[in-house]
């Protein structure tokens, strides 16, 4: 069974997984990255990729997907919260997310390429 973080664990690892976008989630002991790829064959190319190596480490992410936007929450539900494989899964998926754009502001609604462009055909 995985094991929560320490404090040092966190202050150690925390700071640089934030640097690439990853968030705390609000009453949860969860990280949360939103990525904005340049179309839907994008995201679910990095999903396929992120889902093989969430089954290398035996770890699933929480995430959605609506076209061009992969929503992920890492923690890890058999010790109640975040431990060294939502780190490792983190890292992973950066590497695999290429030059996808992060969504920093998690409190700012999620938007898709689909409602920009019909958004822009009403106008």
């Amino acid at each position: 069974m995985a094991e929560l973080l320490t404090e040092s664990e966190r202050t150690a690892e925390l700071p640089a997984l934030g640097d690439t976008g990853w968030a705390a989630v609000p009453d949860r002991d969860a990280i949360r990255k939103i990525l904005k790829f340049r179309n839907f064959s994008e995201a679910w190319g990095f999903m396929s990729r992120a889902a093989l190596q969430a089954e290398k480490l035996n770890h699933h992410p929480e995430w959605t997907n609506v076209y061009n936007v992969v929503d992920v929450t890492l923690t890890t539900h058999d010790c109640g919260g975040l431990s060294e494989l939502d780190l490792k899964l983190a890292k992973r998926m950066d590497k695999i997310a290429g030059e996808a754009e992060v969504q920093r502001d998690h409190g700012e609604p999620v938007t898709c390429l689909c409602e920009v462009h019909a958004a822009g055909k009403r106008s």
